[in-house]
């Protein structure tokens, strides 16, 4: 199978002085290819990039390239860039997948998109469902991804050729950059041919791409003298005399395409090289490009000029009937233009991608379309624009037209490009979506529809430039008579960018504000719970028990009728945990706001409310409900699109939860699922705090300080401290990590600054920010006084709240500052506690520190007791720091470690031995992923934490399973 590549105008000639291109693909098409009889034996991909100014010869290579590949069997998948559709976003991409998919009927195409239809039908050019949100970019990239991906395994081995690279439009160069890199581990070859001075600069990726480990793209040099006679001879004859081929050398430099060119007249000509036709050559070397190209254009009749600017304006492949309709001439006269112009070899023979009219070489496209008078030029465009609308081309392909238009104060124009920017945002190409709202502004709009207008150029700044985002919105709310429901919109937008660029209290007055000056009822409740949520993320906000008050009055008088009472009992809820009110207090009312549901992805709350809500069921002692609502609104955003800083966010707090029940290699393994797509997303700061902080608290409970050291000193954890409240508190963990460190004295200072902040805002729950208990043993050596009733205090804050975890975590501190006989009795109480909660690491460190404390009073026997259930709960939670200080304790005390109960696959997770089950049975991995209700990515960290524990690879994973759960006897 092979899709249309524009083919170049030198024909099927072999090509001189290219022996050293053509081995470089015989090579990676041997590699891709290779097989061992009818088997595939270790194919392999990768990119072969070709360079060199225009009329180099690079089309033909991948003309060459086309050939080889189908002549091996090879799937060819073609797309190339046009001058003038960079700014049409995934016009190449299209180009290349397209073909394959409409050969599919809708229900196949339906299948094999699978569950990433809707993320990327738009971006594909096909019908989506149309979802009430647009997906973020890195859902759509890692769609395409997984398309692209399954294309290549379905149709292997597999070569993509792309020509004209450097006008391609940048949504396509960009997925292709990231995309790329895996082709070496796929029977994929990408084949690019690009001018490298005209690559834009947002092309960085790419450019990187052609050069990574060490490659370099070929780069072609002009042909020599000697080639350049062959060619002339080739056409004119033998007798071509060396000083006349010496001048075609000189006035041609030695281009393949002009050399072609030219002999092909002289041909035409009948002009034999001798020293009395080199005038005449030299006029017909001037008519091949430029000015010499556009008298010979003229001389063609004006009729095929006009059909020849037409084609030129519409861009490469040209609808025959839209050109003639834009060149304002019949079907038979534009039929007629037609031939002439590929008679003049200006036009292609035959037709391109869709039966589409495309030049003999891009030169050629150039000079025509640079023909066309300025004036006469901007009326085609604003023509073309209608004739693509009337067409059914839709609005972003006639907007390309409007962005060469001035500005004229046109509504219907406005409407169109408005139209495309909503269809870009769906395609997931939001810096396509702000050129056309910018162009539409500027038109500009109608009075009443501007500030609409800038609220939607908002939303498509929103995830790129949230600095503008805020201008925009502000000049929105500047605009006269905004109908409520679109100002509240507005309103809601700006605090979402404020306080994702770290300026939460101007977000939280933004809301207050608004809340006072709304009339409608339900827009007053909907701001007041902004305002509340803004304001409890702040950590600097000035009178936070006074607020705690209104919204706790607030709350008792809301039913949960709508949405916006549902998220104030939300709220209240959240605030209930951080006083570290009794916890059937806070579970009561996130019960009431869950009735009748809250949303992850609703168009007007944020999803900050529902991720709190979970959460109070975690601090509760309730993971398994917040474990539930965590998958479902994860789900929920994956099947919206929305896989960037809310997945990244989303995942990370999983991975707090099982760190919290004490599943720490599930934890680590989510938590780092989480940081790499916050790190993947431009702006996900916030993400990525929440996710380093739970990694460094992962990583410091499974032993691993200097992993945890590094990670904190990367991300520059600790340095500085965001305006935001991130949670777990990034100031305690800072902490915690300089205790594992042994740097007690810089702990205790960080942390009596923390409980200084917490106690003026009344946030007193150990269970959401045991700084106490940390601070307590920071200071234990130094001041064991103060130590205890730090200690002490916790317990107190800690029995107030009543979850059975954090009061036999408070417990076993104080037991650990206290020491003697009193100190036994604690840790019996810390341990049955902990026995009663989902605690399990911190349940395995009560055990060795109450079985270590035995010991020292010569309890051995139930000192062994406790030290051995210890050792096995932190073997079996991942905690190897403490399983060696178990085994440590218990060689002190002269006992010997006793085998484990726990089997090889006993340390498995539900998840992991979920995965490897799917896996070891050939499940696909996109069946994997929805089955787990994680990205792919997701899936190979789990199976990755799989492979580790039973000391396999993915081969040998059916085998591990089944040795490790045979009988044991």
């Amino acid at each position: 199978m092979a899709t249309g590549l524009r083919q170049p105008g030198t024909g099927n000639r072999s090509l001189l002085e290219r022996a050293h291109e053509l081995r470089a693909l015989d090579d990676a098409l041997t590699r891709l290819c290779d097989t061992d009889g009818d088997t595939p034996r270790g194919r392999r991909g990768g990119v072969v990039a070709f360079t060199g100014p225009a009329g180099m010869g690079k089309t033909t290579l991948l003309s060459q390239a086309r050939a080889r590949a189908v002549a091996r069997g090879c799937t060819v998948l073609s797309g190339r860039g046009g001058e003038n559709e960079q700014e049409l976003a995934f016009r190449v991409l299209r180009q290349l997948l397209q073909p394959s998919l409409a050969a599919l009927d809708g229900h196949e195409r339906r299948a094999f998109l699978g569950s990433w239809y809707d993320i990327v039908a738009a971006a594909l050019g096909l019908e989506a469902a149309g979802a009430a949100r647009a997906p973020d970019p890195l859902s759509v990239r890692d769609g395409l991804d997984w398309v692209m991906t399954r294309l290549t395994v379905r149709k292997a081995p597999v070569v993509v050729l792309l020509d004209d690279a450097h006008w391609a439009d940048v949504e396509s160069l960009g997925w292709l950059a990231s995309f790329a890199p895996r082709a070496e581990d796929l029977p994929l070859l990408i084949v690019t041919a690009y001018r490298p001075d005209e690559l834009p600069s947002e092309a960085d990726a790419f450019r990187a791409l052609t050069e990574r480990h060490g490659q370099r793209p070929h780069s072609l040099s002009p042909l020599t003298e000697t080639a350049v006679a062959r060619i002339v001879r080739d056409r004119v004859g033998e007798g071509a005399e060396d000083a006349f081929c010496a001048e075609c050398w000189a006035v041609t430099g030695g281009s393949p395409f002009e050399t072609v060119e030219l002999a092909v007249r002289l041909d035409e000509a009948g002009l034999t090289g001798t020293a009395s036709d080199l005038a005449a050559m030299r006029n017909l070397a001037s008519a091949v490009k430029g000015p010499g190209l556009a008298d010979r254009l003229h001389r063609l009749g004006g009729a095929t000029v006009r059909f020849a600017w037409a084609v030129a304006v519409l861009g490469s492949p040209a609808p025959p009937e839209l050109a003639a309709t834009l060149a304002v001439v019949g079907t038979e006269e534009g039929a007629a233009a037609t031939e002439r112009l590929r008679a003049a070899r200006i036009l292609a023979p035959g037709t391109g991608a869709g039966g589409g009219l495309e030049f003999v070489h891009p030169l050629i496209a150039r000079a025509v379309y640079r023909d066309v008078p300025a004036g006469l030029r901007v009326g085609m465009h604003n023509t073309a624009a209608e004739a693509v609308l009337a067409a059914g081309l839709g609005p972003t392909a006639a907007a390309r037209h409007l962005l060469e238009v001035p500005c004229e104060g046109k509504p219907a124009a406005v409407a169109c490009l408005r139209a495309a920017a909503r269809e870009y945002l769906r395609a997931g190409a939001p810096e396509a979506a702000q050129r056309v709202l910018t162009r539409a502004l500027h038109e500009p709009p109608p009075s009443e529809e501007r500030a609409a207008l800038l609220h939607e150029l908002a939303r498509a700044t929103f995830l790129i430039d949230p600095a503008a985002t805020v201008s925009h919105l502000r000049a929105a709310l500047a605009e006269p008579d905004i109908d409520p429901g679109l100002r509240a919109s507005i309103v809601f937008r700006l605090a979402q960018a404020l306080a994702h660029t770290d300026q939460v209290a101007e977000a939280a007055a933004v809301a207050g504000e608004e809340a006072r000056r709304a009339t409608n009822a339900r827009i007053r409740l909907r701001m007041l719970a902004d305002h509340y949520v803004w304001s409890a993320s702040r950590t600097d906000e000035p009178d936070s028990p006074a607020r705690s008050r209104v919204l706790a009055r607030l709350a008792e008088r809301m039913p949960g009728r709508g949405l916006e009472e549902r998220y104030i009992l939300g709220m209240r809820a959240w605030d209930a945990v951080l006083r570290g009110e009794p916890r059937h207090i806070p579970l009561a009312f996130a019960e009431e706001a869950l009735r009748g549901g809250l949303s992850w992805t609703s168009e007007h709350q944020g999803f900050e409310v529902p991720v709190s809500v979970a959460l109070v069921f975690m601090y509760g002692d309730q993971p398994g409900r917040a474990e539930e609502l965590f998958a479902q609104g994860i789900a929920e955003c994956q099947s919206k699109g929305w896989r960037g800083s809310h997945l990244a966010l989303g995942q990370a707090l999983l991975g707090y939860i099982r760190y919290r029940r004490g599943s720490l290699a599930e934890a680590e393994d989510l938590v780092r699922a989480g940081l790499t797509i916050a790190d993947r997303v431009d702006g996900a700061v916030p993400a990525q705090w929440f996710a380093v902080g739970i990694l460094v608290q992962t990583l410091l409970a499974r032993g691993r300080t200097a992993e945890a050291r590094r990670l904190a000193d990367r991300y520059r954890y600790g340095e500085a401290v965001p305006n935001a409240v991130i949670y777990p508190d990034p100031r305690t963990v800072h902490a915690e990590l300089l205790l594992a460190e042994g740097r007690d004295r810089a702990a205790a200072r960080v942390l009596t600054e923390v409980g200084e902040r917490l106690d003026e805002r009344a946030w007193r729950n150990p269970s959401w920010c045991p700084w106490q208990l940390h601070l307590s043993r920071a200071v234990a050596r130094a001041d064991p006084g103060r130590a205890v009733r730090l200690a002490r205090e916790a317990v107190k804050r800690a029995r107030d709240f009543g979850a059975a975890s954090v009061i036999g975590q408070a417990l076993h501190t104080e037991a650990e500052v206290t020491g003697g006989a009193v100190a036994l009795e604690l840790y019996d109480e810390a341990v049955r506690r902990l026995e009663a909660s989902p605690a399990a690491y911190e349940l395995a460190r009560a055990l060795v520190g109450h079985g270590a404390l035995l010991s020292r009073n010569g309890r051995v026997q139930e000192a062994a007791d406790r030290l051995y259930q210890g050792l096995e709960r932190a073997v079996h939670c991942g905690a190897e720091g403490l399983a060696g200080r178990a085994r440590a304790e218990l060689s002190a005390a002269g006992l010997r470690s006793l085998p484990l109960r726990y089997a090889q696959t006993d340390t498995l997770t539900a998840r992991e031995r979920r995965a490897a089950e799917m896996t070891a049975r050939d499940d696909p991995p996109d069946v994997v992923a929805k089955e787990l209700r994680l990205t792919e990515q997701g899936v190979r960290q789990v199976l990755s934490s799989v492979y580790r524990k039973l000391g396999t690879d993915a081969e040998g994973l059916g085998r591990a399973l089944e040795i490790s759960t045979r009988p044991r006897y």
